[in-house]
């Protein structure tokens, strides 16, 4: 905050009269804020006439209040209960002038990354902790000198843009040069700088030739690097090799006749879109017909607790729907699924998708789930054998569609087909409630009017 006051000697609180006199030695002294009219003029400057014969020309000043806590230390956000620390990736260095909101850090965690911005606009002083050290939640990240206002980075860059077009019609003013005559001749060939001598092609021999590789000799660096794994990926490999070493996994498939499906989206997707502002796609398919079925045999929605030795069955439908990105694979979670329409999944996954592809996940979309639908298809896969997603009992393997000629009533007919895979904890469930859940998917996809039904 600005404050504007007067720079007025002590002396000016003693008599005037010597001023006036001229003998006041403080008077011949050159003192900040107060001269006499011969002193030479100031900006923002006032005159005072105290006689006839004296002036006093007092001058203002503009000075910046200092704030007591421009200076503050940013900490590592609180993480939720099953996450108890983070690495630190710095994305600004000491020095760097940030504006506020804007990412200085992430925290990878095992489950996703968390973003730190900075609270205020000002200039990074000090990284409390090394480039991928270990924290926890409340633990100093760095220091930051706010200042007042944001960092204009972006101004010297829009300069030149902005200056751009006013050159052009300085261009367009220069007359063009007049169209160069056609040749008539062929131009000279320029002699070589150095004379030519008559060698035999044998003779010829270049200084600087390659190495030639001899027969049989491996092409290419056989080179090698390593990186270290992140928590995300370290969590990943754990988890897995936890559902390989407890559950005992067994997979069991059927193949769905996409005909159905792809008929009603073609024909009703436009409209679909008008009224929902979304795209209709197959997983929604596939998530309301995995709710259908997890109702019909709701062993496969119950887990085993090992600690207690006994099977929580639980009276909600949570889907988990694996997502691949840069990072690694993320398992957001579709909750209460089986209230859910068609509309209300096909947003509810178009939200968490967006927050995947920006790294925005948080720890609370990714907690809990009942079951989980991987869908290999969009990469191509065509057969697959899913591992379980723990703490859960199965999941659903869905696959690329492809063209297959099949039998329908007795001819061959050529049908979209796609492979789907359930692999489930043999501990829990049987084989027979595994195969009759994994139809009635294939049902409820293939003829929608079984969940209207409820057949």
């Amino acid at each position: 905050m600005l404050s504007r006051s007067r720079c007025v000697s002590r002396a000016f609180s003693r008599s005037l009269s010597a001023f006036q006199k001229g003998n006041c030695p403080l008077g011949r002294r050159s003192l900040p804020g107060i001269s006499l009219c011969q002193g030479p003029g100031y900006p923002d400057s006032r005159k005072i006439v105290i006689s006839n014969s004296s002036v006093l020309n007092v001058r203002f000043f503009r000075t910046t209040a200092v704030c007591k806590d421009d200076v503050i230390t940013v900490k590592t956000p609180a993480f939720a209960e099953s996450v108890t620390e983070g690495d630190v990736r710095w994305e600004k260095a000491v020095g760097d002038t940030v504006a506020e909101d804007e990412v200085v850090c992430e925290i990878e965690t095992d489950k996703t990354s968390v973003q730190v911005p900075s609270p205020a606009n000002g200039v990074i002083e000090a990284l409390l902790v090394p480039d991928g050290g270990k924290v926890e939640g409340g633990t100093p990240l760095f220091t930051l000198r706010k200042t007042g206002a944001a960092p204009a980075k972006a101004k010297p860059a829009e300069a030149p843009a902005a200056a751009a077009p006013k050159a052009e019609p300085a261009v367009s003013a220069v007359p063009p040069p007049p169209a160069a005559s056609i040749p008539t001749q062929m131009p000279p060939v320029p002699s070589p700088p150095q004379p030519l001598t008559s060698k035999p092609v044998s003779a010829v021999k270049p200084t600087a030739a390659p190495p030639v590789a001899e027969p049989g000799a491996v092409k290419g660096l056989r080179s090698e690097h390593r990186e270290k794994m992140n928590r995300m990926r370290q969590r990943i490999a754990q988890r897995l090799k936890e559902a390989q070493n407890t559950c005992a996994m067994l997979t069991t498939f059927n193949e769905i006749d996409m005909s159905n499906i792809q008929d009603m989206r073609a024909r009703h997707k436009e409209a679909f879109l008008k009224k929902h502002n979304l795209k209709l796609g197959f997983m929604s398919a596939f998530v309301k017909a995995s709710a259908f079925a997890l109702q019909e045999q709701p062993v496969v929605n119950a887990v085993i607790d090992d600690t207690t030795k006994e099977v929580v069955y639980r009276d909600y439908i949570d889907i988990s729907v694996a997502v691949a990105t840069p990072r690694g694979l993320v398992v957001p979670v579709i909750r209460n699924v089986e209230t859910m329409n068609y509309a209300d999944i096909e947003r509810t996954i178009s939200e968490l998708g967006e927050k995947a592809r920006k790294n925005e996940l948080a720890i609370e979309d990714m907690d809990g789930g009942t079951f989980t639908i991987s869908n290999g298809g969009v990469f191509g896969s065509l057969f697959g054998t899913p591992i379980i997603n723990p703490p859960q009992s199965a999941i659903l393997g869905m696959h690329a569609i492809v063209d297959r000629p099949v039998a329908v009533g007795g001819k061959v007919e050529i049908r979209p087909m796609m492979y789907v895979a359930l692999t489930y904890d043999h501990r829990l469930i049987d084989g027979r409630e595994a195969v009759t859940f994994l139809r009635k998917i294939k049902a409820a996809v293939e003829d929608p009017r079984v969940l209207l039904l409820d057949l």
